[in-house]
Formats: C-alpha cells, structure tokens, sequence
C-alpha cells in the first residue's frame, strides 16, 4: 500500500480565468485518450472564472457548498454530493462563499449521465 495527499498544500495556485482562491492538485493525466482528474479547493469567496470547456467536465462537490453556472451565466447552487456536467466548448463558471472541496474529470467519453441521478 501506498498512501498520498491531495490536499490544498500540495497543490498548484491558478489565476487563469480571473479565478480567486483556487488551487488544484492534479490527479490523473490524459494517456492515449484525454481523461484528466483533478482535486480543486476552493477557498471562502473563491472563484474559477469563467471560461470554456475544452473537453465534457463533471465539476463533484465533495465538501463544502457553492455555486455553478453554464453559458448564460445564471448561478445555481451545488453541494457536496452533487455534481455539475458542462458540455465541451460550454461556457462556465463556478464558486463558493464558505470554501468547496471539488473533483474534476474531463474528457470527451466521459458518461455520467448512464450512472448519476439527476438532482
């Protein structure tokens, strides 16, 4: 066995977008076909600016509470257990006043849809 961490000291700051309070820590990274995960933290009064997706994201909230938008930029409140699905080339934003804990897989096969329940 071996053990890892995935917490925010580990991770990388990240400023694109216009994003405030942010760090990710990278998980996985694509192979032979594109499927990334990464573990975002999002501080108190975070922010991860709004911007496009390059592949279909799944945005799953694992602690914490906060908000998500698509491309006509109207907020919708998300929380732990829950999970936000945006198409390739969507528009997007998303954030937290308290501070979230999010894993993040993208990639063009990914199906959430064939397993997830629908909020």
């Amino acid at each position: 066995m071996k053990l890892f961490r995935f917490d925010a000291d580990i991770g990388q700051p990240i400023e694109l977008y216009d994003s405030k309070g942010l760090t990710i820590t990278r998980i996985i990274e694509p192979t032979d076909c594109h499927v990334s995960t990464v573990c975002m933290h999002i501080e108190p009064k975070g922010v991860v600016g709004f911007h496009q997706a390059v592949y279909r994201q799944l945005f799953m909230v694992v602690n914490g509470e906060g908000w998500v938008t698509g491309d006509d930029q109207e907020r919708h409140p998300i929380k732990a257990g829950q999970a936000a699905l945006w198409e390739a080339e969507e528009w997007h934003e998303s954030g937290s006043d308290s501070g979230m804990m999010v894993f993040v897989v993208e990639g063009d096969e990914i199906r959430p849809e064939d397993f997830l329940a629908p909020v």
